[in-house]
């Protein structure tokens, strides 16, 4: 895996995989202006959402549950002072669907967290990491 980062302006980069794919991040404080971009500790914790998402959904579609959508909500504490390195990390799970069974969506959400999501994994190295799910019949 290789990412390159490339300075655009003020504290705005541009990010790109070897694939081309790219995000802006925006190290500019709310206070200084409009911000082009998330911050790059906001999408540190984007890519873990995405990532725990895809194993909740992916183990949901093999057990034939009727998924209609999966919204994942990430909120993070950080340090008070310099590096501000998260310490606490809480993911929520949104599964919409029809006649999930709840069993099984509690048991995709603790795999992703003990055993399958490799940003969780990594994160969880310096942060408390909880989580947490909801049902919503759609």
């Amino acid at each position: 895996m290789k990412i390159t980062s490339q300075w655009l302006e003020k504290r705005c980069f541009v990010a790109a995989n070897e694939h081309g794919n790219s995000i802006v991040m925006d190290g500019t404080p709310a206070s200084e202006g409009l911000k082009r971009g998330a911050s790059p500790m906001e999408v540190l914790l984007m890519g873990a959402a995405g990532c725990s998402s895809i194993d909740v959904i992916g183990a949901l579609q093999e057990q034939q549950q009727d998924v209609l959508d999966c919204i994942t909500t990430v909120e993070g504490e950080r340090a008070e002072t310099s590096p501000r390195y998260f310490t606490q990390i809480h993911f929520h799970f949104k599964v919409v669907g029809r006649n999930l069974q709840p069993e099984l969506v509690a048991k995709a959400v603790q795999e992703s967290a003990d055993k399958y999501c490799s940003a969780c994994a990594t994160l969880g190295k310096a942060a408390k990491m909880s989580y947490s799910h909801e049902i919503v019949i759609g």
